[in-house]
This record gives structure tokens, C-alpha cells and sequence, in this order.
């Protein structure tokens, strides 16, 4: 049985902004607080206190001026966000659900699921596209 990573507080809003945070350094090579406030449409007032409450916690490291960075535990788990998120947007994306209401499901879905759920989530979509025939058949049966 394989653990889920520790979670933060179980707030969203702090999954929001560590998933946040690894798409900017992915995409930039840092995170910088006005990037994140701009991302998420937050006030970079309540950017710099979530980023305090992130580095208390031990996920981001934050130095004001100069950006933020994850901790290993951050970067855990927000690769297990993101990963949640990727898994429920392609389960979604077999039944060809418009984009628009996959990423709203998703958004409010990828917070709430749990490892062993996500695991069988994972294992459908994967049966689905490997058996065209029984995609079609499960996808006249969701109509």
C-alpha cells in the first residue's frame, strides 16, 4: 500500500498556491509572489501571508524580494496535485466532456480525492484506452 504524501492543512487554497508555485518554477525557474497574485487572481497582499504560512509549515522556502521555492515536502505535493489533477482531467476527457467543464469538475474533484480512489480512477482510464470497444461501449451508456 503505497502512502498518500502528507497533506497540507487539507486547505485548497494552499494546494492552489504549491501548484501554483511548481508551474512557475517549471515554466520561469523561480516563483516570484506578484506571479502567483496575477495566476490565481489574488491580491499579492494575501499571496505574501499564504507564502508566510507555507514556509511556517515547512513547504516553500520565502524570502521577501527574492522569491519562493518548495521544500521537498512541498515539491511532493504539489508533483501529487498536479498528478490528480492530470489523471482526473483524462478520465474526463474519454467521455468527451467539453474542456470548460472538465477543468471546473476537476478543480473542485482534485482537492477531495483520495490515493486509493484516484488509483481506480487511474486503472479505468487506462483499461478505456486500451480497449476502444468498451470506451464506445461505456461512453453510449453515459449518454
Amino acid at each position: 500500500m503505497t502512502l498518500q504524501p502528507r497533506r497540507t492543512s487539507g486547505s485548497t487554497a494552499m494546494d492552489d498556491y504549491l501548484e501554483q508555485i511548481l508551474h512557475l518554477i517549471e515554466a520561469k525557474g523561480y516563483a516570484r509572489a506578484v506571479d502567483i497574485s496575477k495566476n490565481l487572481g489574488i491580491s499579492q497582499a494575501s499571496v505574501t501571508n499564504m507564502l508566510q504560512r507555507l514556509d511556517a509549515e515547512g513547504l516553500v522556502k520565502h524570502e521577501k524580494y527574492r522569491g519562493t521555492i518548495l521544500t521537498e515536502d512541498g515539491h511532493r505535493i504539489a508533483h501529487a496535485i498536479i498528478e490528480r489533477h492530470e489523471t482526473l482531467t483524462r478520465f474526463l476527457r474519454l467521455f468527451g466532456i467539453d474542456e470548460e467543464t472538465i477543468y471546473r469538475d476537476v478543480e473542485g474533484m482534485e482537492h477531495h480525492v483520495s490515493r486509493p480512489t484516484l488509483d481506480v480512477i487511474r486503472a479505468v482510464a487506462d483499461a478505456l484506452e486500451a480497449d476502444p470497444e468498451l470506451l464506445e461501449k461505456v461512453r453510449k451508456k453515459s449518454v
